[in-house]
């Protein structure tokens, strides 16, 4: 009974180190380069139109920092980028 306790220790010490060092390596890793002009982004932003309150919730941009869009023949209002 001894045994098995020491080699469900060493087990379970080596999956938490193979998990650990797995985790270190990701974060390791550089951040990958923003994608070549023309290539929509991946943005969370919120506008709100200031005439008549209709909300639009914008995911997808050509670059990071999109124009608003227009409603009710007005640029919407950012209300609050979505995090």
């Amino acid at each position: 009974m001894n045994v098995l306790n020491v080699i469900i220790a060493i087990m379970a010490g080596l999956l938490i180190f193979r998990v650990g060092l797995a985790m270190l390596r990701g974060l390791a890793r550089p951040a990958p380069e923003p994608p070549p002009p023309g290539e929509l982004r991946k943005v969370k932003i919120a506008y709100r139109c200031s005439l008549c309150g209709t909300e639009v919730r914008m995911t997808v941009a050509p670059d990071t920092d999109p124009d608003p869009p227009r409603h009710c023949l007005e640029d919407m209002d950012l209300v609050a980028p979505i995090d």
